[in-house]
């Protein structure tokens, strides 16, 4: 953040923790932006409905600009076994959209949307996010000078915004899980293992409070098994949260079933230490033995329901994964919505179409569904950044979202019954400040630095479409 934190006191009618609703709760905020014990001096009251900002696990900035620009059908051989009215359009043809988008852009482009972005995602309410980022050199693989220029656009981006960042750095090696080269349009995301980690070295000198670096593993087809060994027992690979793509499609099962002898998420039990720094994105695909040693292994599973919906993945098996004791955050990944709600409640309705039942993510009697879901997103969320964050507490980022009391849509509504018509009953915005370390980046509805952002944004993208 570029202005210093002056410390205040505030108080909450209702202040959202992990054990459920305080009342009349006083929150202290220090010099550092973070929580702290509150001090001598004047109280500001901060409203009826007070919620810790919720982290986005998941995210590939540059796809914002294309939101909305792979919804016209193509053509191309049908699956085999569809009827003639099925459509051959899939994660794979949408690939080859975003091929030829992510050409285009360079380091200021990258700037722009992703500055942008993060101002709708403080809107929404989310106040960290998890980049994976695999927009690394020039078109024709070329390193930039210096080579983390495209990372570096990213953090420039998020403190412009005023949200925490992970950056995520990707390996990406290969074309297929047979090791094949990478493409053309490939060679702008692909490291040699000794460049890769030179990347992490240089990026984590700009670690503070604000930014943290992880790394991420593209996929099983993008790194080989020597290499995920190896980057995997370096001293590189000890520090922050590890992520992975992984069993997004059923394709990408089978590939790897035909290349590997082993299912994407067994195959990576058999040779990884997974555990709790991992977050596994997506694992749509999972047979009930791998979802239960996913559980187990109490790594973070990555969803981003409208995202999955959008390109046609398939569906979490969340009731038995939270029966099994699993934690999961979310996501809005390709940024075709950007919206914790929808995410959320998305990840609900999918389960209620595939069960033909309701209340799904809520195990017992008595619960609630919006009070679970926000819950464990906030939870898996905060695991999954490797930052203290998602919840108040001494220490932790002071990071926070204020709902809308005045809106119709919370009129007569409590303790027992506000998450849940946050989540479900419309979709009018109804976060109306945003606190992120400490700093008001929202204030009634509207982005500190939004309108230089959006026309900044508004340029770069239609300069972008004349390409």
């Amino acid at each position: 953040m570029s202005d210093p934190v002056v410390p205040r006191n505030y108080r909450a009618q209702h202040l959202w923790q992990a054990s459920g609703w305080q009342e009349d709760a006083l929150l202290g905020v220090d010099a550092a932006g973070r929580c702290a014990a509150t001090a001598a001096g004047p109280v500001d009251d901060l409203g009826a409905w007070v919620l810790p900002g919720m982290p986005n696990l998941h995210s590939h900035a540059f796809q914002r600009a294309m939101a909305g620009l792979a919804e016209r059908r193509g053509g191309g051989r049908l699956p085999s076994g569809q009827p003639h009215a099925a459509s051959a359009d899939s994660f794979w043809s949408w690939r080859e959209t975003m091929y030829g988008f992510a050409s285009t852009i360079g380091p200021d482009d990258l700037k722009a949307i992703a500055a942008q972005l993060y101002v709708e995602m403080l809107k929404a309410g989310y106040t960290q996010v998890c980049e994976f980022h695999y927009l690394h050199h020039q078109p024709d693989g070329t390193p930039y000078a210096p080579p983390e220029a495209m990372s570096l656009a990213l953090v420039e981006a998020a403190r412009e915004a005023g949200i925490a960042l992970t950056l995520l750095p990707v390996l990406y090696m290969s074309g297929g899980f047979d090791g094949r080269p990478l493409s053309a349009r490939q060679r702008r995301f692909g490291h040699a293992l000794d460049d890769y980690q030179r990347l992490l070295e240089r990026l984590r000198r700009h670690e503070c409070q604000d930014l943290r670096v992880g790394m991420a593993l593209h996929s099983l087809r993008a790194v080989t098994g020597p290499a995920l060994r190896e980057v995997l027992e370096g001293d590189i690979a000890r520090r922050g949260p590890v992520h992975i793509h992984i069993a997004e499609q059923i394709g990408e099962v089978q590939d790897c079933l035909a290349t590997r002898g082993a299912r994407p998420v067994e195959w990576l039990f058999e040779h990884a230490d997974v555990d709790a720094r991992w977050c596994l994105v997506h694992a749509t695909h999972l047979t009930d033995g791998e979802m239960r040693q996913l559980a187990r292994s109490g790594a973070v599973a990555g969803l981003c329901p409208v995202t999955e919906a959008n390109l046609g993945d398939g569906l979490f098996p969340l009731g038995a994964y939270l029966d099994a004791g699993g934690g999961f955050g979310i996501g809005s990944d390709s940024h075709i919505s950007i919206s914790p709600v929808e995410e959320l409640r998305w990840l609900e309705y999918g389960q209620r179409l595939v069960t033909r039942h309701r209340n799904i993510a809520a195990r017992h009697d008595g619960d609630s569904v919006g009070e679970t879901l926000w819950r464990g997103a906030l939870r898996g969320g905060a695991q999954a950044s490797g930052m203290a964050c998602g919840e108040w507490r001494e220490g932790a980022r002071a990071d926070l979202i204020v709902l809308d009391e005045t809106s119709p849509l919370l009129a007569a509504r409590d303790q027992h019954s506000l998450l849940d018509s946050f989540l479900f009953a419309g979709n009018t915005p109804l976060v109306r400040d945003v606190m992120c370390g400490g700093q008001w980046v929202v204030r009634n509805f509207v982005h500190r630095d939004e309108a230089r952002i959006a026309a900044r944004y508004r340029e770069t993208v239609t300069r972008l479409a004349q390409h």
